[in-house]
């Protein structure tokens, strides 16, 4: 008969090495991940769409029509013309 005292247990857990070699790999991932999503750039606005938004935005400070590559801006920031959103002023995609 073996005694309680005798048994011998495993303990259970990481060791320290493990834990830090677990850190490691985590500061590596977020490391690299953290500098690819650093590069990330939103597109560049089209000219075009540029000038639209600079008319309507000044058709509302201004409280006059303001028109631009054959869209009229409205003072309440509605546009006229073909090929715009009636209530943003983007231009339509084609």
């Amino acid at each position: 008969m073996i005694r309680a005292s005798c048994v011998v247990r495993r303990a259970s857990g990481a060791t320290l090495v493990e834990l830090l070699v677990a850190l490691a790999i985590i500061g590596l991932v977020l490391g690299v991940s953290g500098l690819a999503l650093g590069t990330l750039k939103a597109p560049r606005e089209t000219d075009l769409a540029l000038a639209l938004r600079r008319a309507r935005a000044e058709a509302i400070r201004t409280g006059a029509a303001r028109t631009t590559h054959d869209v009229r801006f409205l003072p309440d920031g509605r546009a006229i013309g073909s090929g715009i959103d009636q209530l943003t002023g983007r231009p339509l995609e084609k």
